[in-house]
């Protein structure tokens, strides 16, 4: 039976189907399946036999000022290449549990392994931190990424300077007291999912003097805490040297407002829709921006799958040497001394 054929029915029980079909299919975008499992972890997300593996220290709390009376948590990965005469470039992910997991959907200390070996990525430094907490209240974990039980959504959803100041003012500060990092905006970086995603953006946004490159997956331009503005204020704003890399699905969250047939859409609530106005507002501003719509839900599988080509095209012009004369980095990147063993995170 064809679906035309099925719903020639009386009015009555046409309206019931279709609300019964958009509620299973509701509840299946909701729950990933299908959708998102057409995504897959590639050989750059896993540990490779022969690539000097990085070290993850951690998890350190940093207190703040910013936010008073929180601790976070945070890890650092140090490359095997990194040497504390040669500044490093620096990244920093937001919801750092979920991307400093070796078995998660991102693994990048895994990726960080593979693409500086290969050259394809600098010397970089990465920091997975995560949202703030009160005493009172619990650190964010894989299963409970803390909109629920911490102060993320606050931190994370809202558009002023707060939370640049932390990572500005209070974070680095900490990372320089152990770790040569450049002061070059250009060698600054920073990403997350999610609220993660448009805090991210709201830190290089805020502070393009410290950070110039920005991962953004799922992101959450909604109206949480008024995010659903940045595309017009993208365009009213002189244009920032932030170079931008957004994944999406088709299937994020679409703006649906309750269940069933009588759902009302919300256009401020469309996680989907208002990445692509990202998209088209940072490309009529000229920015460096690059983007990546896949058919999958508010779900990582699909950044965590590219998440080695989104790092491949953000850091694509480090400086390098191209003589046919020389060829000292046209090979592996390995470690004076250190061979070719590879070693566990």
């Amino acid at each position: 039976m064809s679906w035309a054929s099925f719903f020639k029915v009386d009015d009555q029980m046409q309206k019931f189907s279709i609300g019964v079909f958009l509620i299973v299919w509701t509840a299946a975008v909701a729950l990933g399946g299908p959708l998102d499992e057409v995504y897959h972890l590639g050989p750059d997300s896993e540990a490779q036999k022969g690539v000097p593996a990085g070290k993850v220290a951690g998890p350190t709390t940093l207190p703040s000022n910013v936010f008073p009376n929180t601790t976070r948590n945070y890890w650092v990965y140090v490359p095997a290449q990194y040497d504390p005469k040669k500044p490093a470039c620096l990244m920093i992910f937001q919801d750092g549990h979920a991307f400093v997991n070796p078995h998660g959907e991102y693994r990048i200390p895994y990726v960080f392994d593979n693409l500086i070996y290969r050259r394809e990525m600098p010397v970089t430094i990465a920091v997975f931190i995560n949202p703030g907490h009160t005493p009172q209240q619990t650190e964010s974990t894989d299963s409970e990424w803390g909109d629920r039980t911490n102060n993320r959504g606050m931190e994370y959803n809202t558009l002023d300077d707060k939370y640049a100041r932390l990572i500005v003012d209070e974070l680095i500060p900490e990372l320089k007291k152990s770790y040569s990092i450049s002061d070059n905006p250009d060698d600054r970086a920073i990403a997350g999912a999610s609220s993660g995603a448009i805090c991210a953006f709201t830190v290089a946004w805020q502070r393009p003097d410290q950070f110039h490159k920005v991962i953004s997956t799922i992101g959450s331009f909604t109206n949480i805490r008024g995010g659903h503005v940045y595309p017009d204020l993208i365009r009213q704003s002189e244009t920032k040297p932030i170079r931008v890399f957004l994944q999406d699905g088709v299937n994020d969250n679409r703006g649906m407002r309750d269940k069933g047939p009588d759902a009302k859409y919300d256009p401020k609530w469309d996680w989907h829709a208002q990445n692509i106005n990202m998209a088209a507002a940072l490309t009529e501003k000229h920015y460096d921006v690059n983007y990546a719509w896949g058919i999958g839900t508010h779900s990582n599988k699909q950044g965590g799958a590219i998440m080695p080509d989104m790092l491949r095209w953000l850091w694509r012009d480090y400086p390098r040497t191209d003589d046919p004369h020389d060829a000292s980095n046209r090979g592996p990147f390995v470690p004076p001394g250190e061979g070719n063993g590879s070693e566990q995170h």
